[in-house]
């Protein structure tokens, strides 16, 4: 994973490495408008190593705030969590609206790319997760993108 941008530390932020007591934190969109989730909303995935999760976390939190992503994004903390398929891994999901707009997809994409994000990602519809298809449970091709 590449650096990427620096975004500004606030030292009161909660970092996920650090966080036990709940699995997720969350970052919502501060600035810009987005549309509204549709029935094919998804989210970007992003796994990182521990070691890099506080760094990776607080850049996709930054974009999300600011209006360069989709609406939301959340990022798995240190409490262990049963659909987690590595324990050294954490997972960020970047959501979109609609993974039917390849454009908006896309373009997501691209700024994940800028953010540092240049390693192959999957993407899943929300609907496969609202459905348990897990890798961890042994599903197979759940990824609508793989860029």
């Amino acid at each position: 994973m590449k650096s990427g941008r620096k975004a500004s530390v606030d030292p009161s932020e909660p970092r996920p490495s650090q966080v036990t007591d709940k699995y997720w934190l969350y970052a919502e969109r501060k600035n810009g408008d987005y549309p509204a989730a549709t029935p094919n909303s998804g989210k970007w995935l992003i796994f990182a190593p521990i070691s890099q999760i506080d760094e990776v976390w607080i850049r996709i939190k930054h974009a999300t705030e600011h209006g360069r992503l989709g609406d939301s994004a959340k990022v798995a903390t240190a409490k262990p969590n049963p659909n987690a398929s590595d324990p050294v891994t954490k997972v960020i999901c970047v959501y979109t609206y609609d993974w039917t707009d390849k454009a908006d997809v896309s373009r997501i994409r691209d700024e994940l790319r800028a953010l540092g994000i240049v390693s192959k990602i999957p993407y899943k519809a929300d609907r496969d997760t609202l459905t348990g298809r897990y890798a961890r449970r042994g599903h197979k091709r759940i990824s609508k993108y793989y860029e």
